[in-house]
């Protein structure tokens, strides 16, 4: 039987794929956990012309659409629902334009974030938003999550670094958002409600991005300590003392044992908890860094290690590097991004202790220390039926405590349809009906990645 709309996708596009198996592997994103539907086709448009007439097809035809980048994300955001076309922005990846006089950079939604961090560096600038997926993830999906990454504590996250965008609606039209200029408040601020909409109110085919100057090469520290409370103590004192440190992490004892089971470190086993902080201050930096040192020993710390050049603070960063594949060896990860106050951290941290025991699963708990963005991941197994259900017990517990804490259920990952159910509870009624409001006003027909972020 003849598939109309298939047929006239490839009268635009050519290059429709429909075969079983290719679909299955693009079903769905990192949070494996999370459903995933059956697609009906997959494309992959070369310019906003091509996303425009496979958005005003669809329309026509009624059919939503999923659109997906590297499907690195950790929230279910880009994981496919029944009958739904998956637009891929792979073949979306140039980089157009890179001007250092205006510090800007001009780039399609498939460009990998590292590539365009080392193609500004050789013009010595710098995109400072760094997922830890950067190797992989894509420019346009850090947008639809709003991502942060590691040095969000100096910098900020992907938010903070769009001018401008270009946007193809439900409908085919596009819209120019934002400015290439550093200031403009010309009307209401639509660049920042597409970014972090996580592709349910339009699709992103070109970002205007601010850069910096390059920063030195960072120098960094390391200190361990017998408990949770002290590295905590540590962090808050770093942040106090004024230093700005471009990254300060934190690993707690169950993830420092699961790095040092999954590679040699040299990490002690009794250690309770591990602070790794980064100045790139230029001359600065080692200064910053034998500061960080002396405030960690004021507070506890038994061993600390400061970097003497790059290379050495690449070694120190190493065991963060390290998080993900040596818990993801234990078992299926539910990972969470709650954000709170840093002075809710050992509240927090306490209370995350606890849950594991109230339901019996390991919960470790890496993260952002310096903007209190906490990474508690619950670790399980999947053929272990009492296990998983305790698992999702666990994680919603978790989200409860953040928000009671002030914080958020969502700090970089999004919403997805991991944490959907989880968005009235922090936005409220009244906050939860304005979003289904301005997400008819863009995508009346509900086409745009339906089900995900509000249900």
């Amino acid at each position: 039987m003849r598939d109309e709309f298939l047929d006239r996708l490839r009268s635009v596009l050519g290059d429709v794929v429909d075969d079983p198996d290719i679909l299955d592997s693009h079903r769905n994103d990192h949070a494996t956990f999370c459903t995933a539907g059956v697609p009906r086709a997959l494309v992959r448009p070369t310019s906003t012309t091509e996303v425009q007439e496979v958005l005003r097809l669809a329309s026509e035809f009624r059919v939503p659409v999923v659109t997906q980048g590297a499907r690195t994300g950790l929230s279910g955001a880009a994981n496919a629902v029944d009958g739904c076309l998956l637009l891929s922005t792979a073949r979306l990846n140039r980089i157009l334009e890179i001007s250092v006089e205006d510090q800007v950079a001009v780039v399609q939604p498939g460009v990998v974030n590292a590539s365009l961090s080392r193609a500004v560096l050789e013009q010595g600038l710098f995109y400072p938003p760094d997922p830890s997926s950067w190797e992989m993830s894509t420019i346009g999906g850090n947008i639809a999550t709003n991502a942060g990454g590691l040095c969000c504590v100096k910098y900020g996250v992907t938010s903070d670094f769009i001018r401008g965008l270009e946007v193809v609606l439900a409908s085919g039209e596009v819209v120019r958002t934002g400015r290439r200029p550093a200031k403009g408040v010309a009307g209401y601020d639509l660049t920042r409600l597409i970014v972090g909409s996580e592709g349910t109110l339009g699709i992103v085919t070109e970002a205007t991005l601010a850069l910096r100057p390059a920063p030195e090469a960072a120098l960094t520290a390391a200190a361990t300590f017998r408990t949770i409370e002290d590295g905590i103590a540590a962090a808050a004192a770093v942040m106090a003392a004024g230093l700005s440190p471009s990254l300060l992490e934190f690993l707690d004892q169950l993830t420092l044992r699961a790095i040092q089971d999954y590679r040699d470190m040299g990490l002690p086993s009794d250690a309770g908890s591990m602070l790794i902080a980064q100045s790139d201050r230029g001359a600065r930096a080692a200064d910053d860094v034998a500061r960080v040192a002396e405030i960690c020993s004021a507070h506890g710390a038994v061993d600390v290690a400061e970097a003497s050049d790059a290379e050495e603070s690449q070694m120190l960063l190493e065991a963060r590097r390290l998080v993900n594949p040596a818990l993801e060896r234990l078992g299926i990860t539910l990972i969470d991004d709650v954000s709170v106050p840093r002075s809710q951290l050992v509240t927090l941290l306490r209370g995350i202790a606890d849950i594991g025991t109230q339901y019996d699963v390991m919960i470790f708990c890496p993260g952002h220390v310096g903007d209190g963005n906490m990474h508690p991941t619950v670790v399980f197994d999947r053929d272990d039926a009492a296990a998983e259900a305790r698992a999702l017990q666990a994680f919603g517990a978790v989200m409860e405590l953040g928000l009671r804490l002030g914080g958020t259920i969502t700090g970089e990952h999004g919403i997805g349809t991991l944490k959907a159910g989880w968005l009235e509870t922090e936005l409220g009624p009244v906050g939860l009906e304005l979003h289904r409001r301005v997400k008819a006003a863009f995508d009346p027909l509900n086409l745009l990645n339906p089900g995900k972020v509000l249900l």
